[in-house]
């Protein structure tokens, strides 16, 4: 019934088709033995030959997202047995938005036939079998036919050596049992891991896993190879159905184009940090540990001038500001704890992405704001500061009025490198993207030491302020004019709240905003109140101090109400040219038409790619676009998606932005620079 449920379903979608009916059968099949006559209690292979019209194709064991297996009923003499099919490996197979599993032109099917050995030789016995299968193009046909082969029973077996030597071929595409352990982890993403150095070493070109179970991968979604210190990793998007052990078959491309299918049984277990391609036509991130070094050093100066950094400027020009006319020494001390605040939260933040992406997490730079939690609690963060610069609370030290003069000003240095490092965590900058590609691939020393490297770049302008005395001695006086610049220095920490308001309403909706307004009223109240009672008696401080916890704890427990990420949140971009989300299966689609495709990797939390998507994306882009009928796909990363972090990595990326054009007939997207512009934009394209 589900052949020809599947064969009604075909001619329904493709009635045109039916104009011109065609009844000849799509495959040929017949039974080859590898040995014309066999001895008593011997083993004969015997192969089902299907000769498959060009343009057609049958399907394996696992046939996939649509589509049924070979089937093969054997009527065979008494005493003579039939093992099961022995199937070859696959090939996928995209059909529309389906992905399947099968073969084209000509396969054979091996099964071994077991002689009794009673047999009497010079005996002629004919096998006979009942075969069916079902043929697909646009239409799906269950197609089915009796096959036969006389086998004759002799002393000893004999064969023709050109059919010995198409056997020989055959067997040659069966998967083999593997000579290395394998085991997996699952997460938001499955990744399959081969404990194999040598293969590591040997860099197969690609990799593709079939599953011996539907549903245990998304078939149509993109698989990566990586590789590892000590074997290789395919990075696979799991399906809805959990499995203990992970079994299928595994085919691996040599440089030379040489395929080896190996059996697949993985049992869960830790998977190392692995660097991804794309699987058979990516290109690994070449860069070296010295080249990752320099890169990140020069993207952590550059980091400086990102617009998603610009909020906490405020809060570095307010502290450079009160270097001026200190003593060297102590300019120098400020300087110096900026940079540890700055180069610690780096290393802590690096050291948090290396330990979930060793986990089996598929994060990337920026995964903290894809909380909606962390994004609530970042918003208090920024507004509790916002307050102080404005004068409703004051915390001595940490770098508002007269404290500037104190040498308790290290310590408000340093936690604005915390802070800063907070803000810019979301984006990368020019020459960065490289580094942190290249970071998250390596053992987690060399890993981290590309982290420190970002750390001192982006905290080098500050310390060398702080070191040099020609600097400072070009810096302003410190004076009256330092309270209003202070108070004036609040609106950008407002604003940075306001913007995360805006980011959490993307991530939890409308209730997630409401609780984050309640906590910053609770937390206004709080800092409002402790502060008023810093002179009263002390009861009224203990009073204050209990109340003023109270809002701390309020807005806290307000935060804890927030829920799972609205399901339908709208995308980020804000380019203004019509777009649809960003999916494996819809950019394979858009591709298959010939369609030039861009891809916009993108996320409400960061603002270097909204800028950029404000600033690019003109109205002669928009005319551009669709004068060449572009089709702009919106990969919106504001929510962790293993799908767009699988593409980030293929392209040798830990975050945001990211932007791809795929032109028509080309095999590999062209990569834009991070620093958008309209002219990049349609030089890409080729408008301009």
């Amino acid at each position: 019934m589900r052949r020809i449920a599947l064969a009604l379903l075909g001619l329904l979608f493709v009635a045109p088709a039916a104009a011109q009916p065609d009844f000849a059968p799509k495959v040929k099949a017949r039974l080859i033995a590898e040995h014309t006559t066999v001895a008593p209690g011997g083993t004969v292979a015997v192969a089902l030959e299907e000769n498959i019209r060009s343009g057609w194709h049958t399907y394996w064991l696992n046939p996939g997202e649509a589509g049924l297996p070979t089937t093969l009923d054997w009527s065979l003499p008494a005493g003579w047995k039939a093992g099961p099919i022995q199937w070859p490996y696959p090939k996928r197979l995209p059909v529309g938005p389906l992905m399947n599993y099968g073969y084209e032109g000509t396969v054979w099917l091996l099964s071994d036939i077991t002689v009794p050995r009673d047999a009497t030789p010079g005996q002629t016995v004919t096998l006979k079998a009942h075969a069916s299968w079902l043929v697909c193009k646009e239409v799906c046909i269950p197609e089915d036919a009796m096959v036969s082969l006389p086998v004759s029973v002799g002393a000893a077996a004999s064969s023709d050596p050109a059919v010995e030597t198409k056997f020989a071929e055959a067997r040659a595409k069966l998967p083999a049992p593997s000579p290395w352990p394998m085991r997996f982890h699952k997460g938001e993403s499955l990744d399959l891991f081969i404990l194999a150095p040598n293969l590591s070493q040997a860099r197969p070109a690609g990799a593709q896993f079939f599953p011996a179970r539907p549903g245990e991968v998304k078939d149509m979604a993109p698989q990566l190879l990586g590789f590892a210190r000590d074997g290789l990793v395919l990075r696979l998007v799991p399906g809805r159905k959990p499995g203990t052990a992970l079994d299928g078959v595994i085919v691996l491309t040599s440089a030379d184009g040489s395929v080896q299918a190996l059996d697949v049984h993985a049992l869960p277990g830790p998977v190392p940090p692995v660097q991804f391609i794309e699987s058979g036509e990516g290109e690994t991130n070449g860069i070296g540990w010295p080249l990752a070094l320099l890169f990140a050093l020069i993207g952590g100066l550059i980091l400086n001038l990102m617009p998603c950094v610009l909020p906490v400027l405020a809060m570095k020009a307010l502290a450079v500001a009160g270097k001026a006319g200190k003593a060297h020494g102590e300019a120098a001390r400020e300087g110096l704890s900026y940079g540890a605040g700055t180069v610690l939260s780096f290393l802590v933040l690096g050291g948090a992405v290396i330990a979930l992406r060793a986990g089996g997490q598929a994060v990337g730079w920026g995964f903290q704001l894809q909380n909606p939690a962390a994004v609530a609690g970042f918003a208090l963060l920024i507004f509790a500061i916002g307050l102080n610069l404005s004068g409703v609370f004051e915390i001595p030290g940490f770098g508002a009025g007269d404290t500037l003069t104190r040498r308790r000003g290290a310590i408000g240095a340093f936690f604005t490198g915390v802070l800063a490092v907070a803000v810019a965590a979301p984006c990368t900058a020019p020459f960065m993207a490289g580094a942190l590609g290249f970071a998250l691939t390596q053992p987690a020393a060399v890993a981290l030491s590309v982290f420190l490297a970002l750390g001192l770049g982006f905290a080098a302008p500050f310390i060398a302020i702080g070191l040099s005395p020609a600097l400072l001695r070009l810096l302003p006086k410190p004076g009256n004019w330092m309270l209003r610049f202070r108070q004036f220095l609040a609106f950008p920490m407002y604003g940075a709240a306001a913007w995360l308001v805006w980011v959490l309403a993307q991530e939890s909706g409308s209730g997630g905003v409401i609780a984050l307004l309640a906590a910053m009223i609770a937390i206004a109240f709080a800092a409002w109140i402790w502060d008023a009672a810093r002179e009263a008696r002390r009861g009224w401080r203990v009073l204050a101090t209990v109340l003023a916890a109270a809002g701390v704890a309020g807005s806290v427990a307000l935060l804890s109400t927030l829920g799972p990420a609205a399901p339908q949140a709208p995308a980020a971009d804000v380019s203004g040219i019509p777009s649809q989300p960003y999916s494996a299966v819809a950019l394979q689609s858009l591709r298959a038409q010939n369609r030039a495709v861009f891809v916009n990797v993108t996320a409400a939390w960061c603002v270097t790619c909204l800028v950029n998507e404000k600033v690019a994306f003109t109205a002669p882009v928009q005319a551009a676009f669709a004068a060449r009928h572009i089709a702009y796909l919106t990969a919106d990363w504001t929510r962790r998606n293993p799908e767009i972090t699988a593409l980030l990595e293929a392209h040798g990326r830990s975050g945001v932005p990211l932007y791809l054009y795929y032109a028509p007939g080309k095999d590999a997207p062209l990569v834009l620079p991070q620093v958008l512009t309209a002219g990049a934009i349609l030089r890409a394209i080729g408008a301009q």
